[in-house]
């Protein structure tokens, strides 16, 4: 895992998260196919909790004593790993009503639930030209879903609540960011998320194939991967020059949607979305300057 300290090389972080998104969209086709094969939801869920505890913990021990791998702060860290939970469940049972790359588009209302309750979760201030950001996102998203021009599914509903859960897991992420080093807090959610799914996923067990298997793992896998790959570029580069770069997952997810499943979305599909990316470019954007003018002015001689 990357070193704690910051360097900054904004290109080596820009390559690296440009990495992550083209990694990341492999993991919602492989819990595609399992839906396809009638694999428990949760089952999906919990292998990416399960797994990616198991191959964090190399990670988190080297360098570190035995008693790093009892959570600090276990309820809000719970709370975490039930959010992460509640986002991949919603998230992949959306996926059996909508193409990926729709469930994506729809799902990327995040950053608006982000600004729309950080002032509740962290007291922050949020000003006007923020909330106008957030309305017309939330205009984008209605060109997304259309209401009343197309039929509605449970997809919709589904991807939104994996999106609004994930905004909840953001807020909290960033209460305790500076509690514990990022490949720690990332063990302590694998840890409690397979604490919590292995009590339940026993009720709905069913037997993989060695194919399903391959393709749990690779949920896990490429979770890890693509995370890490983003924690490895926020050590390179400033939050308000990556954030945006997140929305490059939506080139992978539709390539992986026609390449593997003939899907393609329409033309308002990209309307939306490419609203929603210039808002969340926008709220990064504030976030800076926000950032450079809340500090402290070095004295003069």
């Amino acid at each position: 895992m990357p070193s704690s300290q910051h360097h900054n090389a904004p290109l080596t972080g820009i390559a690296l998260m440009l990495a992550a998104m083209a990694v990341l969209p492999f993991l919602d086709v492989a819990a595609k196919f399992l839906g396809q094969q009638n694999m428990p939801v949760l089952q999906s869920v919990w292998a990416r909790m399960f797994f990616g505890m198991i191959f964090t913990v190399p990670f988190v021990l080297r360098g570190r004593p035995l008693r790093v791998l009892i959570p600090e702060m276990p309820v809000l860290n719970g709370t975490r790993a039930f959010l992460i939970i509640a986002s991949t469940a919603f998230f992949f049972l959306a996926l059996a009503y909508l193409p990926i790359a729709d469930t994506l588009a729809i799902y990327f209302v995040q950053p608006l639930i982000v600004t729309l309750l950080a002032p509740l979760i962290l007291k922050e201030h949020v000003g006007l030209r923020r909330w106008i950001a957030v309305f017309v996102g939330f205009i984008g998203t209605l060109i997304i879903i259309r209401p009343g021009f197309q039929s509605l599914n449970p997809g919709i509903f589904l991807a939104l609540l994996a999106g609004a859960t994930s905004g909840l897991y953001m807020l909290i992420t960033r209460k305790i960011s500076h509690s514990a080093d990022p490949i720690v807090t990332t063990f302590y959610t694998n840890a409690l998320g397979a604490l919590m799914t292995s009590v339940a996923v026993g009720f709905v067990w069913v037997m993989p194939t060695l194919e399903q298997w391959g393709l749990l793992l690779t949920i896990a896998v490429v979770a890890l991967i693509g995370h890490y790959l983003v924690i490895a570029a926020y050590r390179f580069g400033e939050a308000s020059l990556l954030a945006p770069l997140g929305y490059a997952e939506m080139i992978m997810a539709v390539v992986c949607g026609w390449w593997f499943f003939g899907d393609f979305p329409d033309r308002w599909t990209f309307v939306g979305v490419g609203i929603l990316i210039a808002c969340a470019v926008y709220i990064s954007y504030r976030e800076r300057v926000r950032g450079v003018s809340a500090s402290p002015t070095p004295p003069q001689p």
